[in-house]
């Protein structure tokens, strides 16, 4: 099916060329331009913090909000054909980013370290799927919710993966992982429960609890997200001081792999047939790298890789890349190409 065959329709005036008024839409987005303040009140020096445990209340929140209503979307559109089309193209997404990514770093670097930095790209990025949400709605561009269910299913493959690509994962004993362990730490992780558990819930609660949760969902989510970006705009300069440290190829991989990634989700959102709200929330997916999940995993799983080299690729390069560049440059390809 034609993308432009589809039935998701955007509500705004369609853009057929990729201009400076994308790039300007997205640097004035509120959350794009908190997390500029929070770099810039790093760079200055500024006592300016969000005091913990907020950044890690601010993402529970977030991630509840989401998937919660990719759940009421979910529950209106109902499990089409469609649906099953896009959370199929997801899991074939996940499992060959981490496949190609490590092929290219094992060139470079020690198979630990390959298998980490590659299932953190294979992995998505929950914040940059959102500010691509508020991005496509500051625009009136329609997505779906099912969407949110892509991105659950996109979060354990990778580490699975990156797991396996490194065999012989060892604990912090230095003892080999069982395999069931390491398959249910994956499936059980936090983020990853949140969301699907919060999918499920307002699938099955429908418009009823639409309305009950939209004030906490929808009226302060954009305020939230401002804040969380804040935050992340001060740990992403912070980590950016090291990046120096880490040499030309992981810095070039780190801005190379999510073109690359945004370019094969891009063709495969073409060839499904996805519009074009959804097939930039589909190519950010394939985009943007992992920078809480999949480290949480890959310390305990690969403790011989160096969490200073796939963090900082993913949280002080690729998110920033993709949160200011990313998003405009992929809606302008996309554009073009859906025209």
């Amino acid at each position: 099916m034609h993308p432009a065959s589809t039935a998701i329709r955007p509500r705004g005036k369609p853009c057929n060329r990729m201009d400076l008024s994308l790039v300007l839409t997205n640097l004035l987005n509120p959350p794009v331009l908190f997390f500029g303040l929070g770099a810039l009140a790093f760079a200055l020096g500024s006592d300016l913090e969000v005091p913990q445990p907020l950044p890690k209340l601010f993402s529970l929140y977030l991630l509840l909000s989401i998937g919660f209503r990719g759940g009421s979307e979910l529950h209106h559109s109902g499990l089409t054909a469609e649906v099953g089309t896009t959370l199929g193209a997801a899991i074939g997404m996940a499992v060959l980013v981490p496949v190609w990514t490590f092929l290219v770093l094992r060139r470079r670097l020690d198979r630990a370290n390959a298998a980490a930095v590659a299932a953190t790209y294979g992995s998505i990025s929950a914040v940059t799927f959102i500010a691509a949400t508020a991005f496509l709605e500051q625009l009136q561009i329609a997505s779906s919710g099912h969407l949110v269910a892509a991105m659950a299913l996109m979060e354990s493959p990778a580490i699975v993966l990156g797991i396996a690509l490194a065999r012989g994962a060892r604990d912090g004993r230095g003892e080999p992982m069982p395999w069931r362990r390491l398959l249910r730490d994956a499936l059980a992780n936090g983020s990853v429960l949140l969301l699907c558990g919060s999918l499920l819930i307002g699938f099955a609660s429908g418009e009823r609890g639409e309305r009950a949760l939209a004030p906490f969902t929808d009226g302060i989510f954009r305020g939230m997200l401002c804040l969380f970006l804040l935050d992340m705009g001060i740990v992403s300069a912070r980590r950016l001081r090291t990046i120096g440290t880490l040499g030309w190829f992981p810095l070039a991989f780190a801005l190379l792999a999510p073109l690359g990634n945004a370019a094969l989700a891009i063709g495969i959102a073409y060839g499904i047939g996805l519009g074009r709200g959804d097939a930039l929330l589909f190519t950010v997916l394939g985009a943007s790298a992992s920078y809480i999940a999949v480290p949480a995993a890959m310390r305990l799983a690969v403790p011989d890789a160096n969490p200073g080299l796939y963090v900082t690729m993913a949280l002080a390069i690729t998110f920033p890349f993709n949160i200011v560049v990313g998003l405009p440059a992929y809606l302008g390809v996309i554009d073009r190409l859906w025209s």
